[in-house]
């Protein structure tokens, strides 16, 4: 080959690969393909696994199953051995790597537009790549770029070592004001800011054993709905970055995992493009909108599932205090719509929590039946936040 042309090639090879993704609400999508088959994931760097698709999309045949584990437990799933995986022009090595195919979710509804599925960290883990929310694409960098001979000025930017923990995660370390640290993973797939544990704020001294909270809900994870509240902290230090204030997630259950305190989520990372350097063990955080901080989410102070054995969305708990209880609404009640999309049908917990969820000061229409009585209302959501 004359010495041009390989030049040309080698220099097309070390050249970055960009591809484009769209930021939703809460999620950032992308356009993949497995197995020759074309779909849309929410990328998900807290998945360790590479794609977690509907078992309604044929990939292929079943080839395996898996254990999946969550914050607080596990499932079992079939799998389908991946022989060939592209994302947009980014032709990734498929050695090894398996599709999670689970029952069909309403991942559209969820994310506000169309998706198939999820895609995890074991895509990107071999690779030096940079999620970039400023420009909307992942920017795949040739492995001879060398993020640790960046400078950081601790301010806008920072480069921080991952946690000598964890397989197939980021981990790394965030810090309360009296310097007592949390083991937390760099999660894009958590659409709240951050995700902890009562137990693990225990530890570090951010939780009152003798208090209750106020103000309780369910979250959603993917072996089932637990109990969780919205609280106040104030003076974190998150991934090297300060934060004067913000509002986390915390769930009434230990983890599952003995190395983790929970996970640092979308809302937080959407102000940084990240560099995530898995061999290096280093992480890159240029905070591009000059916010680390998030307004705390709208609640009517209610949480509902649905009842197959009744087959009918239930009302599960109503907080004292909050919009739901103010206007009557009791545990125990059947909720039959809201905002006029009719519940008679099977409806899974996050398009439940989605559809009662929006901006505080923002209002929702809801229709229950009470001992049979029909009664509609229109709520208010407020912040209800335990300080």
């Amino acid at each position: 080959m004359p010495l041009l042309s390989s030049l040309i090639l080698f220099t097309a090879l070390q050249a970055p690969i960009e591809v484009p993704f769209k930021v939703g609400e809460d999620a950032l999508i992308l356009d993949a393909a497995v197995n020759g088959r074309k779909v849309s994931v929410m990328f998900d760097t807290g998945f360790g696994g590479a794609v977690d698709l509907s078992n309604t999309i044929n990939v292929g045949e079943p080839t395996g199953s898996i254990t999946l584990r969550d914050f607080v437990g596990e499932i079992q799933a079939p799998t389908v051995k991946i022989n060939s995986l592209k994302i947009g022009n980014k032709v990734v090595d498929p050695t090894g790597m398996e599709a999670v195919m689970s029952p069909p979710e309403d991942y559209s509804f969820i994310y506000g537009t169309h998706c198939d599925g999820i895609m995890g960290f074991e895509v990107i883990k071999n690779n030096i790549t940079e999620i970039n929310f400023e420009k909307q694409k992942f920017i795949f960098y040739p492995n001879s770029f060398d993020i640790t001979k960046r400078v950081p000025d601790n301010k806008k930017t920072f480069l921080v070592k991952m946690l000598p923990i964890g397989h197939n995660a980021v981990e790394m370390s965030v810090a309360t004001k009296a310097g007592k640290k949390l083991i937390m993973a760099l999660d894009t797939g958590n659409s709240f800011f951050a995700t902890s544990h009562r137990d693990s704020l225990e530890r570090v001294e951010l939780w009152d054993t003798n208090k209750e909270p106020k103000f309780t809900s369910l979250a959603g994870v993917a072996s089932g709905a637990v109990v969780s509240w919205n609280k106040k902290l104030d003076d974190m230090t998150i991934f090297g970055v300060p934060v004067p204030t913000s509002t986390w997630d915390i769930i009434d259950l230990p983890s599952s995992s003995a190395d983790s305190d929970g996970t640092i989520g979308f809302q937080f990372l959407k102000n940084f493009n990240i560099v995530i350097d898995y061999a290096r063990r280093r992480v890159w955080l240029e905070n591009w909108t000059n916010k680390v901080d998030n307004d705390p989410p709208g609640d009517l102070g209610l949480s509902a599932v649905y009842s197959s054995a009744g087959k009918k969305v239930v009302i599960y708990n109503v907080s004292p205090g909050t919009p739901a209880d103010i206007a009557g609404i009791k545990k125990g009640d059947e909720l039959l719509s809201i905002d006029a999309t009719d519940l008679s049908g099977i409806v899974s917990f996050k398009k439940l929590r989605k559809m009662l969820a929006g901006p505080a000061g923002s209002k929702v229409k809801l229709a229950t039946s009470h001992q049979g009585n029909l009664q509609r209302y229109e709520l208010e959501r407020k912040a209800l936040v335990n300080d």
